[in-house]
This record gives structure tokens, C-alpha cells and sequence, in this order.
């Protein structure tokens, strides 16, 4: 098996529903231009809040894809 190397970066989405959503809409945005997603960590989780009522959730993401190798893996 050949190494592989990786990349993390944060991404942050937002949903006014729920945590979940939100990291699904970060991951789905993400995919559409970064290629070869392979895991996304929650980093931390946060709601914005107006008039003492939860308006948006938001969730960190450390999203890592792989490196396309030049050597054909």
C-alpha cells in the first residue's frame, strides 16, 4: 500500500433547524469543490441568538481529502 497524505481544513455551516443540518450543509457545499472528502470532525458546535430565542446552529468542521497522487496510484 502506497502512503497518502492529507489535508484538514475548517469549514463552518449553518442551518436554522439543527446541528446535524448544518454540518450536512458544510459537507455538501464543500464536495462540490473539493474532490475525495473522507472524514469530517465536529470541532465545536454554537447557536446564534436573537430576542433570547436560538435563531441559526452553527457546526465547525475539520474536513480532510486526500491528496491526488502524480504516480497513478
Amino acid at each position: 500500500m502506497a502512503d497518502s497524505v492529507y489535508r484538514v481544513t475548517e469549514v463552518i455551516g449553518t442551518s436554522p433547524n439543527s446541528f446535524a443540518e448544518a454540518a450536512k450543509n458544510a459537507i455538501e457545499t464543500a464536495a462540490k469543490s473539493v474532490r475525495d472528502l473522507r472524514i469530517a470532525e465536529v470541532l465545536r458546535e454554537d447557536v446564534v441568538i436573537e430576542d433570547g430565542a436560538v435563531k441559526a446552529y452553527r457546526v465547525r468542521l475539520g474536513i480532510s481529502f486526500k491528496y491526488e497522487s502524480s504516480e497513478g496510484e
